[in-house]
């Protein structure tokens, strides 16, 4: 069963509806939240999205990422190993007609981070969006240590990478090279943005 309560905010695609799973097992990034979090990425003189390489870990329904290609990403990844998401990204994608431009990695964000950094070679991201589920604590330290690891030479320069949580779990100020330079708190969601450090 399908529920049909998301759109996209701006850009090429605006006003297009989306559809996410029914039930708890996929918690897509609101609309609300997902213009505020965009809204901080292309504020200013800086858009850190149009053009760029973006990274959507644990994707679920592809809010995220979709909405990356609608403000003109160069690239979307949408890494995802949940069946039941897999298939409603897919339906988004073809509803939305996004071919090009855009991967689908059917495997965990830890399987194919380990194989990308192995690679040594490939796309470097300007962002990279996370957001697990919320029980799946485990998965934000191990998945930010990668990044701010070994994980570090997939970003571009002045890379974000950004962590949707609960507002009530802090995550940590640092995890290896990676800094926490931002926090933003809105329902019971919090958005923590990390830049490589000095």
């Amino acid at each position: 069963m399908l529920k049909n309560k998301m759109r996209v905010i701006a850009g090429r695609l605006k006003s297009r509806g989306l559809v996410a799973p029914a039930g708890l097992a996929t918690r897509p990034t609101t609309d609300r939240l997902r213009e505020t979090l965009f809204n901080v990425l292309t504020q200013g003189a800086v858009d850190r999205v149009g053009g760029a390489a973006f990274l959507d870990l644990y994707a679920g329904s592809g809010g995220v990422g979709i909405e990356a290609v609608s403000r003109g990403a160069a690239q979307v990844t949408f890494v995802e190993q949940g069946q039941a998401a897999l298939a409603v990204l897919g339906k988004n994608l073809a509803g939305l007609g996004i071919r090009r431009g855009v991967t689908v990695e059917k495997r965990s964000v830890g399987s194919f981070l380990r194989r990308a950094v192995e690679a040594q070679a490939g796309v470097r991201y300007g962002v990279v969006f996370l957001d697990p589920p919320y029980e799946a604590e485990a998965e934000y330290s191990q998945t930010l240590e990668l990044l701010g690891g070994a994980g570090v030479r997939l970003l571009a320069e002045g890379a974000l990478v950004v962590a949707e949580h609960r507002k009530k779990d802090a995550l940590q100020e640092r995890y290896g090279v990676l800094v926490r330079v931002r926090e933003l708190k809105q329902g019971d969601a919090g958005v923590s943005f990390y830049q490589v450090g000095e």
